[in-house]
């Protein structure tokens, strides 16, 4: 293959309901696209056919890559994609594809160059839109960001959400020392991307929700604890001058 310009990275556990909808279209959306680009689901230790369906996939289309892990965590499936993928840029897409991919051209355009490192999806900022989701479970998303604002990372309205597009300096400086494996590694690599001083651009995004979320009320209480860690290390220096590391 030419040299690859995009990498969409997938995370995915136990996504067999919907692993082959998302990617079909994803392959719909970018085989219309001037440049060369690769699909690079992870799976992480999945039990169910998530790995059977998206082998089969494989063998119809080279441009799909499966990677399999232990489950750990969707931060260690995230940094494995990202170190393992070969894009000049590199999209962070969740399994269950919320946001419509038509808004990609929002992050990346063939019409013009980027001028941001990194790119983050975000249901708050101006012009954004969500569709169906629970009030309480926006409530719980909202304090969570309340949470990111006292203890880490300020002047970002929606760290958590699964869309996030990297320039290969950026994921090659940040996923090679990020280390949290639950739902507060995107705190972790965005407080990383701040103190190495790469930009961060929000995008409004249409948003919608689908059942079948892996969070839970205890998972969400251990994420608050690891954002608190993060504002430690980052009280600390632990994310000042940091290099790229080799792959684990």
């Amino acid at each position: 293959m030419k040299n690859i310009y995009l990498s969409i990275v997938i995370p995915a556990y136990n996504e067999e309901l919907r692993i082959e909808r998302t990617i079909s279209k994803l392959v719909r959306y970018f085989s219309k696209c001037s440049y060369n680009w690769e699909i690079v689901v992870v799976d992480d230790g999945s039990i169910d056919s998530t790995c059977k369906i998206v082998s089969n996939l494989i063998k119809n289309d080279f441009r799909i890559k499966l990677l399999e892990l232990d489950h750990q965590g969707k931060g260690s499936a995230v940094r494995k994609g990202m170190n393992e993928s070969k894009g000049e840029w590199k999209f962070l897409c969740d399994a269950d594809l919320s946001m419509d991919i038509d808004n990609f051209s929002r992050f990346l355009s063939d019409d013009a160059p980027p001028t941001h490192d990194i790119y983050i999806a975000s249901r708050e900022v101006d012009g954004s839109k969500r569709f169906n989701e629970p009030f309480i479970r926006h409530i719980k998303g909202r304090l969570f960001n309340h949470a990111v604002k006292i203890f880490t990372l300020r002047g970002i309205q929606d760290t958590q959400c699964g869309f996030k597009l990297f320039s290969k300096k950026s994921s090659n400086i940040l996923f090679s020392n990020q280390s949290f494996n639950g739902w507060a590694f995107d705190v972790e690599i965005l407080v990383i991307a701040r103190q190495s001083g790469f930009t961060i651009r929000e995008i409004p995004i249409s948003w919608y929700y689908k059942e079948g979320s892996k969070m839970t009320l205890v998972k969400g209480f251990l994420a608050v604890i690891d954002v608190f860690k993060i504002g430690l290390n980052s009280f600390l220096g632990k994310y000042r001058n940091l290099e790229v590391k080799k792959n684990d």
